[in-house]
């Protein structure tokens, strides 16, 4: 009688597994999504942190200026696969001689880079759920100063 009873609730759950998992593999994958989209937005943020430093880097050595910075820059984003323009400041700054900015003494260089990346995996897909509050580009900034070797 046991036997018979154990076979009867064995034979009503079987598509249960089933069920939770198209319950649960569309959290699953888009939590996967996140994750990916998050590791390339923090990789082109990187490239632009280094960028910055690269034009930096090249308008503080003697000989170079601001446009040698913005080319330098910009032959950066475009080896490293980020190919839309972006926003490249040059502008001198006063350092101190530990080379903080703000107070006297040394000259330096400071770079700000400002560049647009566009997200294109989880944007449509969360418009179609209907989150469209939420911002399919964002704005990533990077600002590197340096002293002047001149």
């Amino acid at each position: 009688m046991v036997a018979l009873s154990l076979r009867r609730r064995l034979r009503g759950a079987r598509g249960a597994e089933l069920i939770e998992l198209a319950l649960v593999l569309p959290l699953l994958l888009l939590l996967i999504g996140g994750i990916v989209d998050f590791a390339f937005m923090f990789q082109a943020y990187e490239v632009v942190t280094n960028a910055a430093r690269e034009g930096a880097r090249i308008r503080s050595l003697p000989g170079y200026g601001n446009a040698d910075a913005e080319a330098r820059v910009a032959a950066y984003l475009t080896a490293a696969g980020l190919s839309a323009p972006p926003t490249t400041t040059v502008t001198g700054v006063v350092l101190a001689p530990g080379g903080l900015p703000g107070a006297p003494g040394s000259t330096g260089y400071q770079v700000r880079v400002q560049y647009e990346h566009t997200f294109t995996m989880l944007g449509p897909l969360i418009a179609l759920a209907g989150g469209g509050s939420l911002a399919d580009s964002v704005t990533l900034s990077a600002v590197s100063v340096m002293r002047s070797e001149m």
